[in-house]
């Protein structure tokens, strides 16, 4: 029976989607004809075999309105079926449409069933999957009706067992059988609504916890089968659908050789098998021979419905498993979250990408090419508007001469019309802004520097997508919610994201340092602008320590008169030049800017000012920054990484300490494990002292009048690197770990710049494997928890203010060491109180319960000494 053309046609007019399981009449009333023949192409003709797996009989015409023999051709004999070839003269399309059939010698159970866990048979029949697999698999029979024997219901007997009982009860006293017949045998003889009620009783009897969830479980499947239209016996089947051949398509390649789907060879098998079985059966073969093939036969259906839960999977030419019809579906190369929920995006562009010091917060540099080829609707309507083309056609000629009106038009097309940036992997909102664009000359996007930190993007080679929004409500969206300018705080902890980094970090500290003695020291100012202009005119030094009346309005942030304003200060002349970039407003901050300084600075403006002042902020900042790192001239050699004088004297020592317990050990005072660690704890000491006296060395490295170690600025300033990666580069690398954990004794005394020995430098490839692996599963564990993460929570709305618990997160000073790392007051910021917090000192409540902490009451609350 076949299913109406027409009903293709009606593809998208349906209620509702349901799952269920494929009775062999449904499967034959899907296909066109039954595939006999494993051949597919006429390696000669090039044309599909008759009866084969790309037959035109079966799955329709290759050639549009021509049937195969080439009788009727031509629209004119739509819908006729050939006499000669027997095809129906249509559309080619439909052969990805049209199903096909195979008609098994024997039944086969579907592999979804018995070896998807949990076994959704093995749950029915109340048997292992071992067992069930036995079975299946012709290895043992399973007992179907006991009759009068002793034997019990579902028993397995191996084949020397059944012969036995055979020999014991004689034939026909009881049933027994192997293979997909037996499996189905058994199914059929299930009562599912007496089962049903058994098991409800047996569950309500039980004690046991284990028992009980067994019971559950098997409840639920024989539940389910009961009340849906589903017939147990439907798992093993007597039939199997063949997918249309385009959507499985052989390919004659340019060599002369066909590429070909792996699904072709999956079907191919089943059809060889199944023709030879058929052929065995016909001439009543040996039972050994025929359950031999039996077995292959199911082999071969597993492999085409899921090749990799097969023991051996079935391999390609390459030694890879053939991908099969589960693997086609499932995982994020399947059918659903590739080509289903995954779309390919028109209007798109990618290249790599290139700092733009000189672009503003919510600019990007777009290359001209990129910016032709995604605004050309936009173009092509405005040419037409301005009477420059008549139609599309002339148009788009134009666009592609690349004419002089079309880049005036270009200018004005991309005027107030946004584009959005993306840098995979896309693992925060972040991952997606919006600029307006700014066209550049070249092939690479220009990206602000002050960006990247929430791309997480940098300059060697990333690549970023730019996709344009087309609708006047995306481009309104792009404006007000994705625009670089509107996403200044991380939404992870509202601290600025957009703060500055690595250069302009260091052209910020550079200007606000101290010096010693430099030109103009001690002079004292009337103004700002007056220090501005003494500097102007070489009177004083950058870095000089002088002093400056503030205005009237403005106080200085860590001055003795702490918030009076217009008091003498004493400064510098770079602080004061930083202060005169600030909007009016802010405080004067008089100290070495650091990292941690200038996210304060733009907090600070963000609460005082607004977002607007912020924006012009962060431009000024960075374009502060940049300057001065390129005028301080900043770079290091060899020699700015200073190793300690003591070095020596301190590996001396911890040498000493170690021969003094390993004597200890050895005179059995002290345990193995004592001495390890005592070894641990002298080494670890001896680094810590290395890296004091290193940083101290380079922050005093007075080899000529003033000079500034330019390794110690990077890391004291934040801009990049720290004391842990100077110390591998000029004091010692330390002690290192085995891929296992364990710490090696003996430490790596050298650094990088003195060269490691052949011993030293094989200790510490441990550690760089064990990273470089660890980085790819912590990726990829990392991305698996988002993603189950966003499955569990994407149907939860939050619409309360106040959920009503009354449980808490205890939040204090987070230490590494004796060092504050978390300070209370980032730890208790934007939180609400759980209880009352009360002064300890006078009792007095300073934030009721409920209460939201904002920055103030959480400065209050570290002032008291709270931890």
């Amino acid at each position: 029976m076949s299913i109406g053309e027409s009903s293709y046609d009606r593809i998208n007019d349906y209620a509702s989607v349901k799952i269920s399981l494929a009775r062999p009449h449904d499967i034959r009333s899907w296909s066109f004809g039954e595939v006999k023949k494993p051949e597919t192409i006429n390696y000669r003709t090039y044309r599909p075999e008759k009866d084969g797996l790309f037959c035109e009989r079966i799955f329709g015409p290759e050639k549009d309105w021509e049937c195969a023999c080439g009788k009727y051709r031509g629209m004119k004999y739509k819908g006729m079926i050939c006499d000669r070839c027997g095809v129906k003269v249509t559309h080619s399309r439909v052969r990805r449409k049209r199903m096909g059939h195979i008609e098994l010698a024997a039944p086969t159970v579907h592999i979804w069933f018995f070896k998807a866990m949990p076994s959704r048979l093995g749950n029915l029949l109340n048997m292992k999957t071992t067992s069930l697999e036995k079975v299946i698999y012709f290895q043992d029979y399973v007992v179907i009706d006991p009759g009068s024997t002793e034997l019990k219901p579902q028993q397995l007997l191996t084949e020397e067992e059944y012969r036995g009982a055979r020999n014991d009860y004689g034939d026909g006293s009881f049933e027994a059988e192997m293979g997909a017949e037996a499996i189905r045998k058994l199914l059929m003889n299930l009562d599912l609504v007496t089962l049903s009620d058994e098991l409800r009783k047996e569950l309500a009897e039980t004690g046991s916890k284990q028992k009980a969830k067994d019971f559950t479980n098997r409840l639920k499947i024989v539940e389910s089968i009961r009340d849906s239209d589903n017939k147990p016996g439907w798992m093993v089947m007597d039939v199997i659908p063949v997918i249309p051949p385009d959507l499985r398509p052989l390919v004659l390649l340019d060599s002369g050789n066909f590429a070909t789907s792996d699904l072709n060879d999956l079907y191919r098998r089943i059809i060889n098998r199944n023709n030879r079985l058929r052929k065995l059966v016909d001439l009543n073969a040996p039972e050994v021979i025929i359950r031999n093939e039996k077995r292959m036969l199911q082999q071969s259906v597993d492999a085409l419905f899921d090749n990799n839960r097969c023991k051996r999977p079935v391999l390609g030419s390459s030694n890879r498993p053939l991908k099969s019809l589960t693997d086609m579906i499932k995982g994020k190369q399947g059918r659903f979250r590739e080509n289903l929920l995954g779309k390919r995006v028109d209007y798109s562009a990618r290249s790599v990408i290139v700092v733009g010091p000189s672009l503003k917060l919510h600019n990007c540099g777009l290359p001209k090419k990129i910016a032709l080829e995604l605004f050309q609707p936009f173009i092509i309507r405005k040419l037409k508007e301005l009477g420059h083309a008549d139609t599309i056609k002339s148009a788009k000629k134009m666009l592609e001469r690349k004419d002089e009106e079309v880049w005036d038009i270009l200018e004005s097309v991309i005027q107030n019309h946004p584009v959005l940036l993306n840098r995979a992997p896309t693992l925060h909102r972040m991952g997606i802004q919006g600029f307006e664009p700014v066209l550049v000359e070249g092939n690479a996007i220009h990206l602000h520097p002050l960006v990247c930190k929430g791309f997480n993007a940098d300059f060697d080679g990333d690549q970023m997508a730019v996709h344009l929004p087309l609708s006047i409500e995306a481009q309104v969206e792009a404006h007000t919610l994705l625009l670089a300018t509107n996403n200044i705080f991380s939404p992870a902890n509202g601290a600025p994201i957009m703060s500055p980094s690595q250069d302009v970090v260091m052209g910020c500290y550079y200007i606000t340092m101290l010096g010693p003695d430099q030109k103009g020291r001690g002079m004292a100012f009337a103004s700002l602008e007056e220090a501005d202009l003494a500097y102007a005119l070489d009177v004083v030094d950058l870095h000089s320590e002088i002093n400056v009346k503030l205005p009237a309005n403005q106080r200085s942030t860590t001055h003795g008169d702490l918030g009076t304003p217009g008091v003498l200060v004493e400064t510098t002349v770079g602080r004061v030049l930083f202060n005169m970039m600030l909007p009016e407003g802010m405080d004067f901050y008089n100290m070495p800017l650091r990292t941690g300084e200038l996210a304060t600075v733009i907090s600070d403006c963000y609460q005082r000012l607004g977002r607007r002042a912020t924006i012009k902020l962060l431009d000024d900042m960075n374009q502060l920054g940049f300057r001065e790192s390129t005028s301080s001239g900043l770079s290091f050699a060899t020699d700015d990484l200073v190793t300690p004088d003591d070095k020596k004297r301190i590996l001396a020592e911890a040498e000493k300490t170690v021969l003094k317990f390993r004597k200890l050990y050895e005179r059995g005072i002290i345990t193995d494990v004592e001495r390890y660690n005592q070894v641990l704890d002298a080494w670890t000491h001896a680094r810590e002292r290395i890296t004091a006296e290193m940083m101290s060395a380079m922050e005093h490295d007075e080899r000529e009048g003033g000079y500034i170690n330019p390794v110690f600025l990077m890391a004291h300033s934040g801009a990049r690197g720290g004391k842990e990666q100077i110390r591998q580069l000029a004091g010692m690398r330390g002690l290192m770990a085995k891929p296992s954990g364990q710490i090696i004794e003996t430490p790596i005394k050298a650094n990088f710049r003195e060269g490691l020995s052949v011993l030293e430098y094989f200790s510490s490839t441990h550690g760089a494997r064990k990273g470089l692996a660890d980085t790819a599963l912590k990726t990829a564990d990392s991305g698996y928890l988002t993603r189950k993460l966003a499955d569990v929570a994407q149907n939860v709305v939050v619409t309360m203010n106040d959920c009503g618990t009354i449980q808490g997160i205890t939040k204090g000073v987070v230490y590494r060491g004796e060092r504050v790392e978390v300070r209370l007051f980032d730890n208790v910021r934007g939180r609400v109180s759980r209880q009352n917090i009360v002064n300890p000192i006078t009792d007095e409540i300073i934030v009721q319960e409920n209460e939201l902490i904002t920055p103030t009451i959480a400065r209050g609350i570290e002032e008291l000494g709270l931890e």
